[in-house]
Protein backbone atom coordinates (compact mmCIF):
# COMPACT_ATOMS: atom_id res chain seq x y z
CA UNK A 1 0.00 0.00 0.00
CA UNK A 2 3.09 2.29 0.04
CA UNK A 3 2.36 3.62 3.52
CA UNK A 4 4.41 6.61 4.63
CA UNK A 5 4.01 9.67 6.90
CA UNK A 6 1.87 12.33 5.22
CA UNK A 7 2.49 16.04 5.79
CA UNK A 8 -0.81 17.90 5.52
CA UNK A 9 -1.81 21.33 4.23
CA UNK A 10 -4.28 23.01 6.58
CA UNK A 11 -7.76 24.18 5.60
CA UNK A 12 -8.28 27.80 6.71
CA UNK A 13 -11.61 29.08 8.02
CA UNK A 14 -12.81 32.63 8.68
CA UNK A 15 -15.11 33.95 11.41
CA UNK A 16 -15.89 37.36 12.87
CA UNK A 17 -13.84 36.59 15.98
CA UNK A 18 -10.71 35.44 14.09
CA UNK A 19 -7.43 37.30 13.81
CA UNK A 20 -3.99 37.38 12.20
CA UNK A 21 -1.97 35.30 14.67
CA UNK A 22 -2.01 32.12 12.60
CA UNK A 23 -0.88 33.96 9.49
CA UNK A 24 1.63 36.20 11.27
CA UNK A 25 3.24 33.78 13.73
CA UNK A 26 2.39 30.32 12.43
CA UNK A 27 2.99 30.62 8.66
CA UNK A 28 -0.58 29.75 7.72
CA UNK A 29 -1.49 30.78 4.18
CA UNK A 30 -4.93 31.94 3.07
CA UNK A 31 -6.67 34.58 0.98
CA UNK A 32 -9.17 35.07 3.81
CA UNK A 33 -9.04 38.50 5.50
CA UNK A 34 -8.80 36.84 8.92
CA UNK A 35 -7.96 33.24 9.83
CA UNK A 36 -10.13 32.07 12.69
CA UNK A 37 -9.25 28.38 12.42
CA UNK A 38 -6.95 26.06 10.53
CA UNK A 39 -8.15 22.49 10.23
CA UNK A 40 -4.95 20.50 10.52
CA UNK A 41 -6.50 17.05 10.18
CA UNK A 42 -9.81 16.97 8.36
CA UNK A 43 -11.54 14.42 6.17
CA UNK A 44 -14.96 15.81 5.31
CA UNK A 45 -17.15 16.38 2.28
CA UNK A 46 -16.11 20.02 1.86
CA UNK A 47 -12.94 20.28 3.98
CA UNK A 48 -10.02 18.04 3.10
CA UNK A 49 -6.31 18.29 3.76
CA UNK A 50 -4.02 18.10 0.74
CA UNK A 51 -0.80 16.10 1.02
CA UNK A 52 2.47 18.04 0.71
CA UNK A 53 5.04 15.28 0.37
CA UNK A 54 5.97 12.04 -1.32
CA UNK A 55 4.20 9.95 -3.93
CA UNK A 56 0.78 11.42 -3.08
CA UNK A 57 1.86 15.07 -3.22
CA UNK A 58 -1.09 17.26 -4.24
CA UNK A 59 -3.73 14.60 -3.55
CA UNK A 60 -6.52 14.86 -0.99
CA UNK A 61 -6.05 12.90 2.21
CA UNK A 62 -9.58 11.51 1.80
CA UNK A 63 -8.70 9.99 -1.59
CA UNK A 64 -5.48 8.43 -0.36
CA UNK A 65 -7.23 6.90 2.67
CA UNK A 66 -9.91 5.49 0.39
CA UNK A 67 -7.22 3.81 -1.71
CA UNK A 68 -5.33 2.55 1.32
CA UNK A 69 -8.48 1.07 2.84
CA UNK A 70 -9.96 1.02 6.33
CA UNK A 71 -6.89 -0.67 7.81
CA UNK A 72 -5.05 2.67 7.48
CA UNK A 73 -7.43 4.12 10.09
CA UNK A 74 -7.04 1.21 12.49
CA UNK A 75 -9.24 -1.34 14.15
CA UNK A 76 -10.65 1.21 16.60
CA UNK A 77 -12.18 3.28 13.79
CA UNK A 78 -15.93 2.74 13.66
CA UNK A 79 -18.59 3.82 11.20
CA UNK A 80 -18.15 5.33 7.77
CA UNK A 81 -16.95 8.78 8.86
CA UNK A 82 -13.35 9.68 9.60
CA UNK A 83 -13.39 9.94 13.40
CA UNK A 84 -11.31 13.02 14.35
CA UNK A 85 -10.95 16.70 13.56
CA UNK A 86 -7.80 18.53 14.71
CA UNK A 87 -7.63 22.34 14.63
CA UNK A 88 -5.88 25.50 15.64
CA UNK A 89 -8.29 28.22 16.81
CA UNK A 90 -7.23 31.88 17.01
CA UNK A 91 -9.67 33.76 19.24
CA UNK A 92 -8.75 37.37 18.56
CA UNK A 93 -12.16 38.12 20.03
CA UNK A 94 -14.34 35.96 22.27
CA UNK A 95 -16.30 33.14 20.69
CA UNK A 96 -20.01 32.69 21.19
CA UNK A 97 -21.38 30.79 24.18
CA UNK A 98 -22.29 27.42 22.74
CA UNK A 99 -22.93 23.77 23.48
CA UNK A 100 -22.65 20.57 21.47
CA UNK A 101 -25.02 17.58 21.55
CA UNK A 102 -23.99 14.03 22.35
CA UNK A 103 -24.13 11.22 19.80
CA UNK A 104 -27.65 10.13 20.71
CA UNK A 105 -29.23 13.58 20.37
CA UNK A 106 -27.22 14.45 17.27
CA UNK A 107 -28.25 11.24 15.53
CA UNK A 108 -31.94 11.78 16.29
CA UNK A 109 -32.13 15.53 15.65
CA UNK A 110 -29.44 16.15 13.04
CA UNK A 111 -28.45 12.78 11.53
CA UNK A 112 -24.95 13.68 12.68
CA UNK A 113 -22.37 12.80 15.32
CA UNK A 114 -22.09 14.48 18.69
CA UNK A 115 -19.08 16.52 19.67
CA UNK A 116 -16.79 16.01 22.61
CA UNK A 117 -13.58 18.03 22.44
CA UNK A 118 -10.31 18.87 24.18
CA UNK A 119 -8.52 22.23 24.26
CA UNK A 120 -4.79 22.67 24.72
CA UNK A 121 -3.84 26.31 25.34
CA UNK A 122 -0.97 27.07 22.97
CA UNK A 123 -0.79 30.82 23.63
CA UNK A 124 -2.77 33.14 25.91
CA UNK A 125 -2.69 36.86 26.58
CA UNK A 126 -2.36 37.90 30.20
CA UNK A 127 -5.73 37.67 31.96
CA UNK A 128 -7.35 35.60 29.19
CA UNK A 129 -10.15 33.29 30.23
CA UNK A 130 -12.56 30.67 28.99
CA UNK A 131 -16.13 29.89 29.96
CA UNK A 132 -16.54 26.25 30.85
CA UNK A 133 -19.58 24.60 32.40
CA UNK A 134 -22.08 25.86 34.93
CA UNK A 135 -21.11 27.42 38.24
CA UNK A 136 -21.42 24.99 41.19
CA UNK A 137 -25.02 24.55 42.18
CA UNK A 138 -26.44 25.93 38.94
CA UNK A 139 -28.86 23.75 36.97
CA UNK A 140 -29.86 23.54 33.32
CA UNK A 141 -32.99 25.50 34.32
CA UNK A 142 -30.81 28.29 35.73
CA UNK A 143 -28.90 28.34 32.45
CA UNK A 144 -32.19 28.54 30.53
CA UNK A 145 -33.41 31.39 32.74
CA UNK A 146 -30.19 33.39 32.34
CA UNK A 147 -30.26 32.81 28.59
CA UNK A 148 -33.85 34.03 28.39
CA UNK A 149 -32.81 37.16 30.31
CA UNK A 150 -30.24 37.87 27.60
CA UNK A 151 -26.92 36.87 29.19
CA UNK A 152 -25.98 33.34 30.31
CA UNK A 153 -22.50 34.34 31.53
CA UNK A 154 -23.43 34.79 35.22
CA UNK A 155 -24.20 31.06 35.54
CA UNK A 156 -21.07 29.96 33.66
CA UNK A 157 -17.66 29.24 35.19
CA UNK A 158 -14.97 31.78 34.27
CA UNK A 159 -11.55 30.11 34.19
CA UNK A 160 -8.28 32.02 33.76
CA UNK A 161 -5.92 30.26 31.36
CA UNK A 162 -2.25 30.26 30.49
CA UNK A 163 -0.02 28.50 28.02
CA UNK A 164 0.11 24.75 28.62
CA UNK A 165 -3.31 24.41 30.28
CA UNK A 166 -5.59 21.68 29.01
CA UNK A 167 -9.39 21.45 29.24
CA UNK A 168 -11.81 18.66 28.38
CA UNK A 169 -15.27 19.67 27.12
CA UNK A 170 -17.78 16.80 27.02
CA UNK A 171 -20.90 17.06 24.90
CA UNK A 172 -23.60 18.90 26.83
CA UNK A 173 -21.26 21.34 28.59
CA UNK A 174 -21.77 25.03 27.63
CA UNK A 175 -18.51 26.78 26.87
CA UNK A 176 -16.73 29.63 25.08
CA UNK A 177 -13.13 30.50 24.25
CA UNK A 178 -12.24 33.98 25.41
CA UNK A 179 -10.36 36.76 23.66
CA UNK A 180 -6.60 36.49 23.17
CA UNK A 181 -6.20 32.71 23.16
CA UNK A 182 -4.72 30.29 20.63
CA UNK A 183 -6.08 26.79 21.09
CA UNK A 184 -5.19 23.40 19.67
CA UNK A 185 -8.44 21.46 19.58
CA UNK A 186 -8.93 17.71 19.18
CA UNK A 187 -12.55 16.70 18.72
CA UNK A 188 -15.00 14.28 17.21
CA UNK A 189 -15.37 14.87 13.50
CA UNK A 190 -18.46 17.05 13.77
CA UNK A 191 -19.06 20.73 13.00
CA UNK A 192 -22.41 20.84 14.82
CA UNK A 193 -22.72 23.79 17.22
CA UNK A 194 -25.72 25.16 19.10
CA UNK A 195 -25.02 28.85 19.61
CA UNK A 196 -26.63 30.31 22.75
CA UNK A 197 -25.29 33.84 23.05
CA UNK A 198 -23.15 35.90 20.69
CA UNK A 199 -22.83 39.28 22.46
CA UNK A 200 -25.25 40.78 19.91
CA UNK A 201 -22.51 40.86 17.27
CA UNK A 202 -23.34 41.30 13.62
CA UNK A 203 -21.75 39.67 10.59
CA UNK A 204 -20.20 41.52 7.65
CA UNK A 205 -23.69 42.08 6.21
CA UNK A 206 -24.99 43.59 9.44
CA UNK A 207 -27.03 40.56 10.46
CA UNK A 208 -27.13 39.00 13.92
CA UNK A 209 -25.74 35.47 13.82
CA UNK A 210 -28.23 32.64 14.17
CA UNK A 211 -28.87 31.25 17.64
CA UNK A 212 -30.01 27.71 18.45
CA UNK A 213 -31.28 28.23 21.97
CA UNK A 214 -34.07 25.63 22.05
CA UNK A 215 -31.81 22.76 21.04
CA UNK A 216 -28.97 24.04 23.21
CA UNK A 217 -31.17 23.99 26.28
CA UNK A 218 -32.29 20.45 25.50
CA UNK A 219 -28.72 19.13 25.58
CA UNK A 220 -27.18 21.27 28.35
CA UNK A 221 -26.45 19.60 31.66
CA UNK A 222 -24.32 20.32 34.73
CA UNK A 223 -21.14 18.32 35.28
CA UNK A 224 -19.12 17.68 38.40
CA UNK A 225 -15.36 17.53 37.97
CA UNK A 226 -15.53 13.82 38.79
CA UNK A 227 -18.00 13.29 35.94
CA UNK A 228 -15.78 15.19 33.51
CA UNK A 229 -12.72 13.20 34.56
CA UNK A 230 -14.62 9.92 34.26
CA UNK A 231 -15.25 10.68 30.58
CA UNK A 232 -11.84 12.25 29.97
CA UNK A 233 -9.96 9.24 31.37
CA UNK A 234 -12.47 6.50 30.51
CA UNK A 235 -9.57 4.36 29.24
CA UNK A 236 -7.48 5.01 32.33
CA UNK A 237 -5.13 7.65 33.65
CA UNK A 238 -1.46 7.67 32.81
CA UNK A 239 1.43 10.00 33.45
CA UNK A 240 1.23 13.79 33.29
CA UNK A 241 1.76 13.77 29.52
CA UNK A 242 -1.57 11.98 28.97
CA UNK A 243 -4.05 14.78 28.31
CA UNK A 244 -7.11 12.64 27.53
CA UNK A 245 -8.03 9.00 27.04
CA UNK A 246 -11.75 9.26 26.35
CA UNK A 247 -13.99 6.97 24.26
CA UNK A 248 -13.33 9.10 21.14
CA UNK A 249 -9.61 9.93 21.24
CA UNK A 250 -6.40 9.69 23.22
CA UNK A 251 -4.04 12.67 23.30
CA UNK A 252 -0.52 12.86 24.64
CA UNK A 253 1.88 15.77 24.82
CA UNK A 254 5.54 15.09 24.17
CA UNK A 255 8.51 17.41 24.54
CA UNK A 256 11.22 16.40 22.08
CA UNK A 257 14.86 17.03 22.91
CA UNK A 258 16.78 14.57 20.81
CA UNK A 259 14.61 11.60 19.87
CA UNK A 260 11.15 10.34 20.79
CA UNK A 261 10.10 6.87 19.67
CA UNK A 262 6.54 5.59 19.55
CA UNK A 263 4.45 3.13 17.54
CA UNK A 264 1.65 3.45 15.01
CA UNK A 265 -0.16 0.22 15.85
CA UNK A 266 -2.87 -1.59 13.91
CA UNK A 267 -5.41 -0.10 16.34
CA UNK A 268 -5.15 3.53 15.22
CA UNK A 269 -3.59 6.10 12.95
CA UNK A 270 -1.44 8.79 14.59
CA UNK A 271 -1.90 12.56 14.26
CA UNK A 272 1.16 14.67 15.07
CA UNK A 273 0.51 18.39 15.64
CA UNK A 274 3.72 20.32 16.24
CA UNK A 275 3.44 23.30 18.59
CA UNK A 276 7.08 24.37 18.43
CA UNK A 277 10.52 23.39 17.21
CA UNK A 278 11.80 21.60 14.14
CA UNK A 279 13.31 18.30 13.12
CA UNK A 280 12.03 15.27 11.26
CA UNK A 281 9.74 12.27 11.62
CA UNK A 282 11.11 8.96 10.39
CA UNK A 283 9.11 5.78 9.79
CA UNK A 284 9.76 2.73 7.63
CA UNK A 285 12.77 4.39 6.03
CA UNK A 286 10.92 7.59 5.11
CA UNK A 287 12.06 10.88 6.67
CA UNK A 288 9.68 13.87 6.76
CA UNK A 289 10.78 17.25 8.16
CA UNK A 290 8.55 19.14 10.60
CA UNK A 291 8.34 22.73 11.80
CA UNK A 292 6.18 24.70 14.22
CA UNK A 293 2.48 24.50 13.34
CA UNK A 294 2.74 21.55 10.96
CA UNK A 295 0.59 18.42 10.95
CA UNK A 296 1.72 14.92 9.99
CA UNK A 297 -0.51 11.86 9.61
CA UNK A 298 0.82 8.34 10.15
CA UNK A 299 -1.45 5.52 8.95
CA UNK A 300 -2.23 2.67 11.31
CA UNK A 301 0.14 -0.26 11.19
CA UNK A 302 3.28 1.66 10.21
CA UNK A 303 5.04 0.41 13.31
CA UNK A 304 7.74 2.33 15.13
CA UNK A 305 8.28 5.97 14.26
CA UNK A 306 10.88 8.41 15.52
CA UNK A 307 10.57 12.15 16.09
CA UNK A 308 14.05 13.65 16.00
CA UNK A 309 14.84 17.26 16.87
CA UNK A 310 13.49 19.74 19.41
CA UNK A 311 9.97 20.88 20.05
CA UNK A 312 6.56 20.15 21.50
CA UNK A 313 3.98 17.91 19.85
CA UNK A 314 0.44 16.71 20.50
CA UNK A 315 0.06 13.03 19.60
CA UNK A 316 -3.55 12.00 18.95
CA UNK A 317 -4.88 8.50 18.33
CA UNK A 318 -8.23 6.73 18.59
Amino acid sequence: MNLYPLKLTAVAKSAIWGGQRLRRDWSKQSDLPVIAETWELTVREKENNVIENGAFHGEKLADVLKNWGKSALGTRAEGKRFPLLVKFIDAADRLSVQVHPDDEFAAAAEHDLGKTEMWYIVEADEGAEILMGLVPGATAKDFAKATAAGDPEPVLRHVKVQKGDCFFIPAGMPHAIGKGILVAEIQQNCDLTYRVFDYNRRDKDGHLRELHIEKALQVTRPFTQAEVDAIRYARGRGDADLLAACPYFTVRRAVIDGEHTDTATNESFVSLLFLSGDGFVEADGCRVPFAKGESIFLPAGMGDYHIVGKGEVLISTL
